[in-house]
C-alpha cells in the first residue's frame, strides 16, 4: 500500500508527516483492498487547516473525505473518521451481498426439495 502526504501553501514537519502516515496506514485494518492513500493538507488559512484524504481501492471507485478544524490533528481526525465510515459501509454492503447470494442459492434448492421437484429431476 502506497501512502503519499503533501502540503499546500505551507510545510509540514517530519513529526507531523509521520503522524499522518501512521493514521493513514491504520485504514488498511478496516479494508484490506486499499492500494493507495493520498493525504493532502491545505494550510492556506493557518487558523483552519483542511485535510483531504483520497483512498484508492482495488475493484472499487475511490473514497474521498475532507475535514477542517482549528487544529491539524482535529482536521485529520475528522477526515479519517469520514473515510472509516465509508470503508465500513462499503465492506458491510459487499459482505451482505455475498451472504444474500449464497442464501438465495440455498433457498432455491430447499424450495425444490419441498415441492418434490428435486426427486423428479433425479429420476429423469
Amino acid at each position: 500500500m502506497q501512502v503519499s502526504i503533501s502540503a499546500r501553501h505551507g510545510h509540514l514537519g517530519e513529526a507531523s508527516q509521520e503522524k499522518l502516515k501512521a493514521r493513514a496506514e491504520k485504514l488498511a485494518r478496516i479494508f484490506e483492498r486499499i492500494m493507495a492513500i493520498e493525504v493532502t493538507v491545505d494550510l492556506k488559512n493557518e487558523q483552519v487547516p483542511e485535510v483531504g484524504i483520497h483512498v484508492s481501492a482495488e475493484h472499487k471507485h475511490d473514497f474521498v473525505a475532507h475535514a477542517t478544524s482549528e487544529t491539524l490533528q482535529g482536521a485529520l481526525d475528522g477526515a479519517v473518521q469520514k473515510i472509516e465510515q465509508q470503508l465500513r459501509k462499503y465492506k458491510e454492503r459487499v459482505q451482505e451481498r455475498h451472504r444474500n447470494s449464497n442464501a438465495r442459492h440455498m433457498d432455491v434448492g430447499a424450495n425444490l426439495a419441498e415441492e418434490g421437484v428435486a426427486d423428479e429431476l433425479v429420476e429423469e
